[in-house]
């Protein structure tokens, strides 16, 4: 299996016909077919199921089609990665963020770093911190902004200072709800104790730290939805199905809303942004200079 054969499929698998990606290729249909039928002999599998019209993809092919696209975008971020060395600082960086760095930090730094760098241009990908981490290990991106916890034997990482925070690394957890769920509890705090039989929306990658505060005191926690979205968890509360616990940066991710914020207490929790890439791995001119922006 070679680049030119990974192109052929894609094309194949994104047009849903042979004559058509023919054509998207400029190369003529029997060609196409018998490179398609040669990786289906190459690699023991069925990748396609022929109907009259179009062509579905088989429960391996849609597997060749994922792994596909990370290797056309590794091949196109490596050829990147060489222009950028011949050329010095110009190119494009590949960032990924999760959305409350894409919204309170990025924006910012992206702005002086490209006052001084014009020729550098940015490719973003958005999403959790665990698909951050898929497209830093894949080699997508070069960097990323994540939440803790993350694996620090294979990640160097900076804390991000947020404005918000008043320069501070640590992102207090709050509860985002309705006024009416929190009942008599009108002050702009809230207690673990007081959120003891609440029904609570989390983040999937904050379970362990909210479920350790209630342990703490002897109390479980009444979750009754988990996600990998902060944005999901908002909306949830916006609906009134329960409350947001989320970091304080990112409890303003929806406008427009009648939510209320309340810093949870007794104990406290807190979550940490940070900026990652891969140990042992080259880092672009563009990528060095943008990292000194975090220090």
């Amino acid at each position: 299996m070679d680049i030119r054969q990974i192109r052929y499929f894609l094309a194949v698998a994104e047009e849903g016909q042979i004559t058509a990606a023919a054509k998207k290729l400029n190369i003529s249909q029997p060609p196409l077919s018998q490179q398609l039928k040669a990786l289906e002999t190459e690699l023991g599998v069925k990748l396609f199921i022929r109907n009259s019209r179009n062509i579905e993809l088989t429960e391996a092919g849609i597997i060749l089609r994922n792994k596909s696209e990370q290797i056309i975008e590794l091949v196109n971020a490596t050829e990147k990665e060489l222009k950028d060395l011949n050329k010095g600082l110009e190119g494009t960086l590949n960032i990924g963020t999760v959305g409350s760095s894409a919204i309170t930090v990025l924006p910012k730094k992206i702005y002086e770093f490209h006052q001084k760098y014009p020729n550098i241009n940015f490719q973003m990908w958005d999403g959790s911190s665990t698909r951050i981490m898929e497209l830093l290990n894949n080699g997508i991106i070069e960097l990323g902004f994540v939440r803790t916890p993350f694996n620090t034997k294979v990640y160097n990482s900076l804390y991000i200072k947020n404005s918000e925070l008043k320069n501070h690394t640590h992102d207090i957890m709050v509860t985002v709800a309705k006024s009416e769920l929190y009942g008599n509890i009108d002050k702009d705090k809230i207690s673990i104790k007081e959120l003891e039989n609440k029904p609570l929306i989390i983040h999937r990658r904050f379970e362990n730290v909210i479920t350790e505060a209630f342990n703490k005191l002897g109390l479980s926690p009444n979750i009754i939805c988990k996600n990998d979205d902060i944005i999901s968890s908002l909306t949830w509360a916006n609906a009134g199905i329960g409350i947001a616990l989320v970091p304080r940066t990112s409890s303003t991710l929806m406008y427009n809303t009648n939510l209320e914020i309340k810093e949870i207490t007794n104990p406290s929790m807190e979550a940490k942004s940070a900026l990652i890439w891969m140990k042992n791995r080259y880092l672009s001119t563009a990528a060095s200079h943008f990292i000194e922006y975090f220090y």
